[in-house]
């Protein structure tokens, strides 16, 4: 949160009005930009989901959780939330297994059984108010991933690669000079 409240005073101390928000989903983002739309990237969504479900998930519920957060890119918010309500209703109670392990000294302990796949369902649930704000404000053109953004960042990180091994205070340096020359 605090890179994003940093970033974000920078930005308007320069004279930057901020219309809206694209985020890669770390905590925080919403208490930052409270007062302007915010888009989650879509990008990011996903690549959470298969983090916790990996590309091949094992289970029925993974698998069609994987494959609903895959439709992200070409659905809209009522489609989508119709979709995982109906996933949720199907596997409800899937994801809210225990297992319960009694120790030799008789305490209990539980976790979660799917723990991963109610994960990965919750990342979903929350960020879903943040899934398709681009289709709400179009007047914004806002985009709904970060990549354009993150793609610009790939030069500059293979120049700051040949300056591995630098102390903090001179990495800013380069860092700084490569942003400044970026954009002259």
């Amino acid at each position: 949160m605090a890179h994003y409240r940093y970033g974000r005073a920078i930005l308007e101390e320069k004279g930057w009005k901020l219309l809206a928000a694209v985020v890669d989903g770390r905590r925080g983002f919403l208490a930052v930009f409270k007062d302007i739309p915010v888009q989650m990237c879509q990008f990011h969504q996903i690549k959470i989901v298969t983090k916790y479900l990996t590309r091949n998930p094992k289970t029925e519920a993974g698998k069609g959780l994987r494959a609903l957060v895959l439709t992200l890119p070409k659905t809209d918010e009522a489609t989508f939330t119709a979709a995982l309500n109906e996933w949720h209703a199907k596997y409800g109670g899937f994801i809210e297994e225990k297992t319960v392990e009694e120790f030799v000294t008789g305490r209990k302990k539980w976790y979660y059984t799917h723990k991963k796949v109610r994960s990965a369902h919750l990342s979903l649930k929350t960020n879903l108010p943040h899934l398709f704000t681009y289709l709400k404000y179009p007047e914004l053109n806002i985009p709904n991933t970060t990549n354009s953004l993150d793609g610009s960042f790939s030069p500059l990180k293979k120049k700051l690669a040949a300056h591995h091994g630098l102390r903090k205070d001179r990495r800013y340096k380069v860092i700084s000079e490569l942003l400044k020359s970026a954009h002259q």
